[in-house]
């Protein structure tokens, strides 16, 4: 049931992105006085349709694309102009002008597409596009704002047992590894960092900043445990790690191999919850894509 329902919503969601793309052509051409006799969404027989003033506004069985027929789409061809040729996409070319010169009623050529300025078409043909972009703007904040991304929070998810002598830290512990200082100090899954080395945690970048320039003290940590305060005592070891770019990824020499920095060490991973961005902060993530 729960695959039917998302393969309906993916489906509701290409039909809308369509529909809006094509009222990104159909606005600016009325606006600007080109007739719209048609806005279909969708290929193939027509479901329904509906006409209101002089536009017909339907919806086709196959949902894989759509159109608004712009009146005078192809300009007549000049008096006395004779077909470039005598093949088959000379023929096409006439055809379409023929058929775009029966569309344009007696006395409303002004209103023919090609008519419009080079300016206005440049509108028209862009609006659909536009519309796109601004889809995906609006379901970034919906995503930002409304759904919240993935953060790092300060509660302990889990605690490596040992220290491992990868620069990924992704290995499993082997016999002899040293215990991690995370578990020799009793940090436990749940635990909430509210303090360390005497200053209050406010962020998972900050503890973990902190705790990577901090290798080889011996620092009080402070842990909410159950609704009371523990206090701990942690010395990070220092190991060495792949140093990783702003943007998430890892950082390489001339050569393709990764590029190590000593780093203070604990143990744990902290857990990731979604959290909701202001609106100014989504559109300035946005805008910075």
């Amino acid at each position: 049931m729960a695959t039917l329902i998302g393969i309906l919503v993916v489906v509701l969601g290409i039909i809308v992105s369509i529909a809006l793309h094509e009222v990104g052509h159909m606005v600016p051409a009325k606006r600007f006085g080109v007739r719209v006799s048609q806005y279909m969404v969708g290929f193939g027989p027509t479901l329904w349709s509906r006409r209101k003033g002089e536009t017909e506004y339907g919806l086709k069985a196959i949902p894989l694309g759509g159109y608004v027929r712009l009146v005078g789409m192809f300009p007549p061809a000049p008096a006395g102009a004779r077909p470039r040729g005598n093949g088959f996409f000379a023929q096409v070319v006439a055809d379409a002008r023929d058929a775009s010169a029966e569309e344009v009623r007696p006395g409303e050529e002004h209103r023919a597409f090609y008519n419009l300025s080079a300016p206005k078409k440049v509108v028209v043909m862009l609006g659909g596009p536009f519309m796109n972009l601004l889809i995906a703007f609006v379901l970034m904040l919906v995503v930002f704002v409304g759904i919240g991304l993935p953060a790092a929070t300060t509660t302990v998810a889990s605690v490596t047992p040992c220290v491992t002598d990868t620069v990924t830290a992704q290995a499993g512990c082997e016999s002899g590894d040293p215990e991690s200082p995370a578990a020799a100090a009793g940090l436990q899954p749940g635990d909430e960092v509210v303090a360390f080395d005497g200053a209050p945690v406010t962020s998972w970048d900050q503890l973990s900043g902190t705790i990577r320039g901090a290798a080889g003290t011996t620092v009080p940590l402070v842990v909410e445990r159950d609704g009371e305060q523990v206090d701990l005592q942690v010395t990070p070891v220092e190991v060495e790690r792949q140093v990783v770019a702003e943007d998430g990824t890892a950082v390489v020499d001339e050569a393709g191999d990764p590029v190590t920095e000593p780093v203070g060490y604990l143990g744990f991973s902290p857990t990731v919850e979604r959290r909701s961005v202001g609106a100014g902060t989504a559109v300035e993530r946005r805008g910075s894509r």
